[in-house]
């Protein structure tokens, strides 16, 4: 079957899908979305797939993969695992019940890093299989914890790696709208650890990392839009929001949440109102 729709151009026509779906990274996200605004071709081949997944989102039209898919799918990584790795311990996370994924991808994440790149690759087109449909959307706490989670197994979790607040803050400048404060914290036992780039809610975000002994901390922040932030849990891990200076915040990680509202109540002290 042939159309007579408009060619994407070629340089971002790869991009498009990825794009889409939401798996670009901040950096490319943002290129690919300059090129759109600018290319009438590809602009027009979004908007097509975007009608396609439209169509495959309608009731009749999709259908949940069944849960002997997931138990294959989570089976014959942890067979690959065990034979790869010399760590027993990735092999077991995979093969323990379905329930709470995602924590125990948080738990295995340190040790992903001596996994080979084709298994990581087949664990994270794995979980796309399990979480995701045509059409429906994440909401902000599960972008959040993928953000989180993202950050730990793909070892991105710095774009700029320092400890210090005066390189850290310079580092944003032309990549963002908006000054996202940089506080010290360590005296209060949240070290700094960097800060990277994300891309949360259909726009580019600041994350800045802290750390609290064995635990990573990521603090989202964006400009407010109005929304109340709460507090809430998803999946093992501790989200608190709060609005401060015209931009909202979302602290996460999987420390206890007494010690992240410590976090939340120091950091707000020591950046600007």
């Amino acid at each position: 079957m042939t159309s007579d729709h408009a060619r994407p151009c070629g340089e971002d026509a790869a991009s498009l899908n990825a794009l889409l779906d939401g798996e670009l990274d901040a950096a490319n996200s943002l290129r690919c979305e300059t090129h759109v605004a600018h290319c009438p071709a590809c602009a027009a081949e979004l908007d097509r797939l975007r009608a396609v997944r439209d169509l495959l989102a309608r009731d009749g039209v999709v259908w949940r993969a069944p849960a002997t898919l997931r138990a294959r799918i989570l089976a014959s990584l942890a067979e690959e695992a065990g034979r790869t790795s010399s760590d027993g311990e990735v092999a077991a996370a995979w093969t323990r019940a379905p329930i709470g994924w995602v924590s125990r991808l948080r738990d295995s994440a340190t040790r992903w890093r001596a996994l080979p790149a084709g298994l990581a690759l087949a664990a994270s087109l794995a979980l796309a299989v399990l979480v995701t449909r045509p059409g429906e959307a994440p909401d902000l706490a599960s972008q959040l914890v993928s953000g989180h989670v993202r950050s730990l197994l793909a070892d991105h979790l710095t774009d700029v790696r320092t400890s210090d607040q005066h390189t850290v803050k310079p580092w944003f400048s032309g990549k963002t709208d908006f000054s996202p404060p940089v506080v010290d914290l360590d005296d209060r036992g949240f070290t700094l650890v960097g800060g990277r780039l994300d891309y949360i809610e259909n726009r580019v975000v600041v994350a800045l990392i802290y750390r609290r002994r064995k635990h990573v901390i990521n603090l989202f922040l964006w400009p407010s839009e109005g929304s109340r932030p709460t507090a809430s849990a998803r999946e093992g891990f501790n989200i608190l929001g709060w609005q401060q200076a015209g931009l909202a915040f979302w602290a996460i990680s999987d420390l206890n949440a007494v010690e992240l509202k410590e976090f939340q109540d120091d950091f707000v002290e020591r950046s600007p109102h």
